[in-house]
């Protein structure tokens, strides 16, 4: 298993929120708490995604 370092994981919430702001999205409040639980490494990616899932019905 590969591991990251608290800034690593910033990056990349960082690069995916401007992203998704890029095409007109914006993160929830909801969405931005997961993403820091996720940077701290409180969670990994994987329930960061299931997360996100499971919030908008996509099982």
């Amino acid at each position: 298993m590969a591991t990251t370092t608290e800034a690593e994981r910033a990056r990349r919430v960082a690069e995916a929120i401007h992203s998704g702001e890029m095409e007109g999205l914006r993160v929830s409040p909801a969405g931005r708490s997961d993403a820091q639980e996720y940077i701290v490494g409180r969670i990994d990616s994987d329930e960061l995604v299931a997360r996100a899932r499971a919030r908008y019905g996509l099982g």
